[in-house]
């Protein structure tokens, strides 16, 4: 399993800036060459949504993406194990990023009508949660989800134990003590009224790529725009890593999205 881009250090971010209080809500700002305004990812790093797993290792998704001519918003939210973190603290962080994205776009010429958020793993599980919540709220209307190898079911995550039961660290309970939370926070319990990429692979033995075949199977039923894109011979972690076969589908997705 190609993990070694979780160790490798990234390319440095242009500016580092703080959309709350705590240590851990701040974004890491990438930008293009030239004057913009500029098509915006936000994206959202994984790790099973605990504090032991920064967005460090995700910084070489988003230079990558930004030497394509986008602008990357690298989110830190607070996880489990963060004062704050877990219910609800960590989908507060991932909707106030979003709308500080929108408060600097004047400032760092964002154009917002370009603008789509990303994540991977847990973090496609919040990139999905918020654009079935947050997509055209606060002067925001996302183009899209690009979702790679999301944890796209939390029932499901518990049901198969994902990473020793994070879920229940990230939800407090299981589906029968707090079953409003998984209602409110499973991608698969909301309408997400925006196209939707996920991309996996079938040598993922992180997150099975069977939920992604689910998730959109269920969604297409329910008449949504989603799609699952799965390049070959591909794990958990070349979906993050610009040094991949499977990279350039991550890329080509993308940007099809932004338009």
């Amino acid at each position: 399993m190609s993990d070694a881009i979780l160790s490798l250090a990234p390319p440095p971010a242009d500016k580092r800036l703080a959309y709350g209080r705590d240590d851990n809500q701040f974004l890491d700002l990438r930008l293009p060459s030239g004057k913009g305004p500029h098509p915006v990812v936000l994206n959202l790093h994984g790790g099973f949504w605990r504090s032991r797993y920064d967005l460090g290792h995700a910084g070489h998704l988003c230079a990558a993406l930004t030497k394509k001519g986008i602008a990357t918003c690298n989110l830190e939210y607070r996880r489990v194990g963060n004062a704050g973190g877990g219910w609800p603290g960590t989908f507060d962080d991932v909707r106030s990023g979003l709308r500080f994205v929108a408060s600097i776009a004047t400032e760092h010429a964002l154009d917002l009508k370009r603008l789509v958020v990303a994540g991977h793993s847990a973090g496609g599980h919040l990139a999905l949660w918020l654009g079935g919540r947050e997509a055209g709220s606060a002067g925001v209307k996302l183009r899209g989800v690009a979702a790679l190898a999301p944890v796209s079911d939390l029932q499901k995550a518990w049901e198969l134990h994902l990473s020793n039961d994070a879920v229940v660290e990230l939800l407090g309970g299981t589906p029968r003590e707090v079953a409003e939370h998984y209602r409110d926070a499973s991608p698969m319990d909301l309408h997400i009224d925006l196209p939707q990429r996920l991309i996996h692979g079938a040598a993922d033995e992180v997150v099975p790529i069977e939920m992604s075949r689910e998730y959109v199977a269920h969604k297409v039923a329910a008449h949504e725009d989603v799609r699952l894109i799965e390049p070959s011979a591909c794990d958990h972690f070349d979906l993050i890593d610009p040094a991949s076969k499977a990279w350039p589908r991550i890329e080509e997705a993308v940007l099809a999205l932004l338009g």
